[in-house]
């Protein structure tokens, strides 16, 4: 038995876990395992960016007032404004194999840190429910269809996310093989579903007549602005854990070309077949699976295919949203494995998904989560990229005495800033990319005020300090090291 595998069947008997899914939660990965190379995570970051919601998302775009082309660039733009900061982040697993959430320990302090993990939780958990009840009324339009009744919405939805909370709690590997499948389905079924609404015979489906379709609102700079920053947000959001998809990559050139590549295309996608559907009914539509289900003209062939490629999309996409969730909660209480962690927040998903309101209420959620992600990824790229270079200490990470206590566990000028930023965000208006204009105020203030708390505490100054320290991965996390040992400091 190798020592990793000696590691796993630790991590599963502690945790009581079953064997065959994956045991690393918070724990470090070791080198051994970290072999994926850019590929792998093109195909997991391009099945995470290719959903029913982002398709539906791109179809309320022509829907509000804007052309196919618009719709297309306003995603295009989000994906740029939301990767920035999530592409940092993602650094953090390739360097040291640890979860994003494990490195906010770095900055927010080991105790303050935990509400990076409590946003992180429930931001998947929303986005479980939003992405089960997007699939699940795409899967209904295609059951309408395919036997002319109408099926509960609300026992599919439970159906779906019942069998998405199952596949979630293997791991790591599920999602690297489900993608590697879903991936080239996906491609394969996206050209068959353009050229479908292309051949509809119906004059508003041709592709002259689509391309050249103008839009219905007006103010359309304010209008891609608004949706740009509405669409980022939900990348802000995710920039917690962005190091959980990378922390088995073996390089960052890896992570950086397979991540955004996957993002651009991913987006493109959805941006392109949401909004080529939405534009061929002259935006009269909001939802684009209608309007897909109705060009098949009830070729049962056809309904099929599309209710393969909407179950596809969802699993792929949630699966994500509820392993993230999942290593959240390990973060949060040390005596909850992985696999525990993700059947729990699934459950709390299901529930959450049978809410009236969370498709229409999107942009207000969006909104709601932008204000607190915001002010935090300028905090975070500050002090991580700034103050740091990038370099941390992973055992002190896991000792509560650590250099990265400063104050009784606490950051108090990280979390203050964060505070002030909320409100920062709310105010600046979102056509202004608001989100953009938070994250680099705050950061900035931020380094002003530790460069003024460095010099009054050494907590503050020890805990800014670049420490390029990795750790192997043990049951009890990373063993601590001399070198990296710090008086934790109360304050003076």
């Amino acid at each position: 038995m190798t020592d990793t595998q000696h590691v796993e069947a630790e991590l599963a008997k502690r945790y009581r876990q079953p064997k065959g899914v994956e045991q690393f939660g918070a724990e470090v990965v070791p080198d051994e395992l970290r072999t994926v190379r850019w590929w792998d995570i093109f195909a997991m970051v391009l099945n995470f960016v290719v959903n029913p919601g982002t398709i539906v998302i791109s179809g309320a775009l022509v829907a509000a007032g804007m052309s196919l082309w618009e719709a297309t660039l306003t995603g295009f733009l989000s994906i740029v404004v939301g990767f920035s900061v999530y592409l940092v982040a993602a650094t953090v697993g390739v360097d040291y194999g640890i979860p994003g959430l494990v490195s906010m320990r770095a900055v927010f302090g080991t105790r303050g840190a935990a509400v990076t993990s409590v946003l992180r939780a429930v931001s998947s958990v929303y986005w479980f429910a939003f992405q089960t009840v997007a699939g699940g009324v795409g899967i209904a339009a295609v059951l309408r269809s395919l036997f002319d009744r109408e099926i509960s919405q609300t026992l599919i939805i439970v159906c779906f996310a019942v069998f998405q909370i199952l596949v979630a709690t293997v791991g790591y590997g599920s999602l690297k093989v489900l993608s590697r499948v879903a991936f080239l389905l996906k491609i394969a079924f996206s050209v068959v579903i353009v050229v479908m609404l292309m051949t509809y015979p119906k004059e508003s489906f041709h592709p002259d007549a689509v391309f050249s379709f103008a839009g219905t609102g007006h103010g359309k700079a304010a209008l891609i602005a608004l949706w740009t920053t509405s669409m980022a947000a939900a990348w802000f959001s995710n920039f917690t854990d962005s190091a959980d998809f990378c922390r088995y990559s073996r390089t960052r050139v890896d992570m950086w070309i397979g991540t955004f590549l996957a993002a651009v295309v991913g987006q493109l996608i959805c941006s392109f077949l949401g909004g080529y559907a939405v534009a061929a009914v002259l935006g009269k539509s909001e939802n684009a699976f209608d309007v897909i289900v109705t060009a098949t003209q009830g070729a049962v062939w056809l309904l099929v295919l599309i209710l393969v490629y909407i179950v596809l999309d969802n699993w792929t996409i949630n699966v994500q949203n509820l392993y993230t969730a999942g290593l959240a909660i390990t973060t949060l209480f040390s005596r909850v494995g992985r696999f525990w962690g993700t059947l729990v927040v699934g459950v709390i998903g299901l529930g959450a998904s049978l809410a009236p309101g969370l498709i229409s209420g999107y942009t207000g959620y969006m909104e709601n989560l932008a204000n607190l992600f915001a002010p935090m990824a300028g905090v975070f790229v500050a002090h991580y990229v700034v103050l740091l270079k990038t370099r941390l200490d992973v055992p002190a990470l896991f000792r509560p005495d650590s250099r990265y206590a400063y104050w009784r566990g606490f950051n108090w000028v990280a979390l203050f800033w964060v505070v002030v930023g909320y409100f920062i965000n709310r105010a600046v208006p979102t056509q202004y990319l608001n989100i953009v204009v938070t994250a680099v105020t705050v950061g900035a203030l931020y380094l002003a005020s530790m460069a003024v708390a460095r010099r009054r505490w050494r907590v503050a100054a020890v805990g800014c300090e670049p420490v390029h320290l990795r750790a192997g991965a043990t049951v009890e996390g990373p063993a601590p090291a001399d070198q990296a040992r710090e008086p934790a400091g109360q304050g003076g």
